[in-house]
C-alpha cells in the first residue's frame, strides 16, 4: 500500500519504506515498480489508457533507508526538477540515529569520497586522490538515547549540501577528533527495525524527513515532509521526534 505525500499533474511524492530499493531491474520489486503499477491500475479503473504513462525519478534513497521520494509525471517536470538537483537547489533534510555523542552538537562535516571500482560503495580518501569528490553535510543534535552506562546514541538532523553515494552513511562512520568511536547508523548496542535474515532488507536509522524544491510549473516553493516509521517511535529519545 502506497503512502502518497503529494500528487499533482506534474509531481508525485510517496513514502519509501526501509528495505525496498528505489529502483531495480525488471521483475525485481522496487518502489518505482510499485508506483507504476498503482498509476496503471488507477488509470485502468478510470477507463484511461496507461500506455503513455510517464514516470521520472530525479533522485533515489538507499535501500535500507526510509523517507520521501519525489517522482516526475511529465518529461518537462523531470527535466526541470533534475536541473534543481544538479544545481544543488533542492533542500534535503534527513534524520539519523548514530551511535556516540556528537561534539560539537551542531556543525559541518567535510570529507572527500571516492567510488570503489567495481563495488557498490564509496570510501573516504585524501583530498588529492584521483576521482575524489567533496562531501559536505550540516548536522545538529536533536536528542539522545542511552545504550549502556557510558555510551549513548544521538538523534541528528542532517542537511546535505552535496549528494554523494552513501554520503551520510560513510561520513557518519568517519572518526572525528571529538569522538574517535563515532558512529554507525545501525547501533551495535541497540537494534533498529525488523531483524530480517536477509541483511539487504534490514532497516538503518536513516530517514529522508523532508525535501523542498521549486514546483516545475508554478515555480512556488514546495516542501514535502515524510512521517516517521514505527521503528523511530520505538526509540526512547530524551526529546521525542514528531511522528507526523
Amino acid at each position: 500500500m502506497l503512502e502518497v505525500l503529494h500528487e499533482d499533474p506534474s509531481c508525485l511524492a510517496v513514502l519509501k519504506p526501509a528495505g525496498l530499493s528505489t529502483q531495480a531491474p525488471a521483475r525485481i520489486d522496487s518502489l518505482e515498480a510499485r508506483v507504476r503499477r498503482w498509476l496503471c491500475q488507477r488509470a485502468q479503473e478510470a477507463g484511461q489508457g496507461a500506455d503513455d504513462l510517464y514516470l521520472g525519478l530525479p533522485h533515489r534513497l538507499d535501500r535500507p533507508a526510509s523517507g520521501v521520494i519525489l517522482f516526475a509525471r511529465t518529461r518537462r517536470a523531470a527535466r526541470l526538477i533534475s536541473r534543481q538537483f544538479e544545481r544543488r537547489q533542492v533542500q534535503k533534510v534527513y534524520w539519523a540515529c548514530v551511535e556516540g555523542v556528537i561534539e560539537p552538537a551542531e556543525g559541518t562535516w567535510i570529507d572527500f569520497v571516492r567510488k570503489v571500482p567495481n563495488e557498490p560503495r564509496v570510501e573516504i580518501v585524501p583530498a588529492g586522490e584521483p576521482a575524489a569528490q567533496q562531501a559536505v553535510l550540516h548536522y545538529k543534535t536533536r536528542g539522545a538515547i542511552p545504550l549502556t552506562a557510558d555510551r549513548r546514541a544521538s538523534w541528528l538532523e542532517i542537511e546535505l549540501e552535496t549528494g554523494r553515494m552513501h554520503q551520510i552513511r560513510i561520513q557518519s562512520r568517519q572518526p572525528r577528533p571529538s569522538d574517535p568511536w563515532r558512529c554507525t547508523l545501525r547501533p551495535r548496542r541497540r537494534t533498529f527495525g525488523a531483524q530480517s535474515p536477509d541483511p539487504r532488507e534490514r532497516a538503518i536509522a536513516l530517514h529522508a524527513r523532508s525535501i523542498a524544491f521549486r514546483h516545475p510549473e508554478s515555480k512556488e516553493l514546495l516542501k514535502l515532509t515524510a512521517p516517521t516509521t514505527p521503528d523511530w517511535s520505538a526509540l526512547d529519545f530524551n526529546q521525542r521526534p514528531h511522528c507526523t
